[in-house]
Order: structure tokens, then sequence, then C-alpha cells
């Protein structure tokens, strides 16, 4: 089926079934430094495998709803963001009921919240392009979001931090200038679940990550961010060396409590699009970029 072919908007329902899906997958890609995954709860004392899939299940109708407010309105615009606000606030109080007030995942409502609503605005296009439009929606204030004092803001007075806003508003750079095409380059020579876990470090290596910063300040954001690069410039995790580096970085991140929250939200982020890029037909030559991230 040709590009003109393909309906003008796709299924608010299949969206959030595949937001999910990429929600689970994420939490599933095993090993992952000092995160939730198939091991265990990494550097977490409150989270565990199973409690991060009820919550994702927790969210199908928050990306549902969102979706069909991108079809009713129909383009980016000051209603459609502060309607999928409003949206993403009822979703992530429902997520909490569910993991009885245990925040598993805020900032995937807010990465996947805005991806979906972009791919549900039309034809979804290349991962840029979905990127950029979510960018271009997160870039419109909410007027009616009530003062809360968070981690994420607390980070961002103490280190300057923009943290998930500011890479939202940048287009999801992390997404499609890092993430995305190393996963695209690992399928070439590892099996699914190694790329992903190499995925997942090329945005570690660039990404400011406000959880990292919270829990270990400025020291643990630089251990962070060598470490994956390190494990990538020895091979990434589909050869011995890399697998060696990572095990020895995993250890002093555990001990720090260095957990790179906003690097699983947006490898979830690489997963949506990847499974959306797929279910479109389309075809993605990304960027050539180096291990920060940043195209060459």
């Amino acid at each position: 089926m040709g590009a003109a072919d393909r309906p003008a908007f796709l299924n608010p329902h299949i969206l959030a079934a595949l937001a999910v899906q990429a929600l689970i997958a994420e939490v599933r890609v095993t090993p992952k430094p000092a995160l939730v995954d198939q091991r265990g709860s990494g550097a977490h004392d409150d989270l565990t495998l199973d409690l991060m899939e009820a919550s994702a299940h927790s969210l199908h109708d928050t990306f549902a709803r969102m979706g069909e407010a991108a079809v009713k309105h129909r383009t980016v615009g000051q209603t459609l963001r502060e309607e999928i606000g409003a949206i993403g606030r009822e979703g992530e109080a429902q997520m909490l009921r569910v993991t009885r007030g245990v925040n598993t995942h805020k900032g995937a409502v807010w990465t996947l919240g805005l991806l979906v609503t972009a791919a549900a605005l039309g034809r979804a296009g290349g991962v840029p392009e979905v990127c950029l439009r979510a960018g271009r929606l997160a870039c419109i204030e909410d007027r009616f979001v009530p003062f809360q004092a968070s981690h994420g803001q607390t980070v961002r007075q103490r280190y300057g931090a923009g943290g998930a806003k500011a890479q939202a508003q940048a287009g999801f750079p992390a997404i499609w200038r890092a993430g995305y095409p190393q996963l695209f380059r690992s399928r070439c020579r590892v099996d699914e679940n190694t790329a992903r876990v190499d995925a997942l470090l090329a945005i570690m290596a660039g990404l400011e990550d406000t959880c990292v910063l919270y829990r270990s300040g400025r020291a643990g954001l630089r251990r962070v961010q060598q470490g994956a690069s390190a494990v990538l410039a020895a091979g990434g995790m589909g050869c011995e060396a890399g697998r060696k580096r990572f095990d020895t970085w995993e250890r002093g991140l555990l001990a720090l409590r260095a957990s790179a929250g906003g690097a699983a939200d947006l490898l979830a982020g690489v997963l949506f699009v990847d499974s959306l890029l797929h279910r479109e037909g389309g075809e993605f030559v990304p960027p050539v970029c180096g291990l920060s991230g940043e195209a060459v």
C-alpha cells in the first residue's frame, strides 16, 4: 500500500496499544544498568517488573484519549496541548492508584503521550518527523498545569538542567539522533534484546538525565555518561569486552544508587516510534551519529 493510500489518521486505540507495548518491552530489556529489568529492581527499593507492567497497562486509556483528542483537533495548537495535558494528569492519578502511590511512569506519560498525539495527528512519517511534531506540541505552554514541587523541578533549580521538558521541546533528539540510530546499527550484528540495550546506552551517553542528577548529582551523571560511552566504544553489549565494561560500570552505579529513569523513558519512545514505523510500512535511514548522539 502506497503512502497516498494510507489512512489520514492512525487509530488512537492501536497507537495506545503500541505505547503500552513499548513500555512493557522497555522494562523487559535486560540487562539495563541499575534499572528495573528481568534480573531485579536495580537501584530501586520500591519498583518491580510486575509493578512496572501493571503501571504500563493502566495507561492504555490515557494514551487512547490523547490520540482521540488529536484526531478531533487535527492540528498542533493551544487547545490540543491543554486537553492532552489534562488527560495526562488524570492518567498519572490512575497510574498512582494502581501502583499505590509509587511513581513508575510519570516521565513516560509525558514522552509517550506527546509521541502518541503526534502520530495521531496524521500519517506518521519518519522517526524525526514524529519527534519534531511532538516537539512543536511540547513548546506550547499548558496554562492549567498546577504548581507542584517535583524532583525535576528541584534538579532544574540546583543544576540548571532542562530535563524531560527541554528534551521534548527540542523534538526528542535523544530518540532520533541517538537511540534509534544505534538500534538500527546494532540490529545488523546482534539479537534484538542486545540491540535495545545498545540503544539505551547511546541515549545515556549524551543525556543530561535529571533522574540521575536527583539521585546522585553531577558525579553520578558523569559516571553514567562516561560508562555508557565506554561500553559502546568497546563494541557494545554484543561482545565480551563491552559486557565486561558493563558489569564493572553497573556495580559502580548501584553503589551510587544512580538510576537513569529518563533514559529508560526515552528508550520506550524509541521502541514506540520503531513499532509505528514498521506498522506504517515506512523506511527510515537514520543519520550517522557519534556516541554523544549528535549527527555528524
